[in-house]
């Protein structure tokens, strides 16, 4: 029976690691929030 351990060959790396990714998508979201929360704060004033 051979080894069935994955190579590593088959496990190629993305181009963005998760680290990187995960900061644009809390980056995005903090910049959405931010411009909801200036509207909201205009509409109770």
């Amino acid at each position: 029976m051979s080894d069935k351990s994955p190579r590593q060959a088959m496990s190629k790396k993305s181009g963005k690691s998760l680290k990187e990714k995960r900061a644009e998508k809390h980056a995005k979201s903090e910049a959405r929030s931010s411009a909801a929360d200036s509207l909201f704060e205009n509409k109770k004033r």
